[in-house]
């Protein structure tokens, strides 16, 4: 999320200085871009909460009680982090595009993380495939324990 969060800053900085070729306007005055970049805000602080609330909560009953984490807790961190982690892709995206052609170099402060989310995105806890495992679990099915 830290990847979003810096893109996301970065355009909005970017935002408010560029000027569109064959445009009368900066980035900022279009609508589309500051629903877009209201979006991404929510996005990216509804992925943070909804993890840090479950690794808080989960931290507070395994400190108090002292057990191992249990299968809905493992879950949960599942769920919680692999969502975060297409949240913030999301994100990046979002403003990889918006950013236009700056975003395309590698001087720029959005080709790297646009590499770098999508390197995240393939990595064991980014796999797509957990939320299939999630569903299986809240539906009652036995979960695949490899994603677990």
């Amino acid at each position: 999320m830290g990847i979003a969060r810096s893109s996301l800053d970065a355009f909005i900085e970017l935002a408010r200085d560029k000027e569109p070729r064959a445009s009368k306007r900066l980035v900022r005055d279009s609508a589309l871009i500051q629903f877009q970049v209201a979006e991404a805000e929510a996005r990216l602080g509804a992925a943070r909460v909804f993890l840090h609330d479950a690794l808080e909560r989960i931290w507070a009953d395994v400190s108090r009680s002292g057990r191992p984490l249990s299968l809905a807790q493992r879950v949960q961190i599942r769920l919680a982090s692999t969502y975060g982690i297409h949240q913030a892709k999301r994100v990046v995206d979002t403003v990889h595009h918006a950013a236009g052609s700056r975003a395309v170099f590698t001087s720029s402060a959005f080709e790297r993380r646009f590499r770098d989310i999508h390197t995240v995105t393939q990595q064991l806890q980014g796999r797509q495939a957990h939320f299939e495992t999630v569903g299986r679990y809240l539906l009652g099915l036995e979960p695949d324990p490899t994603f677990l």
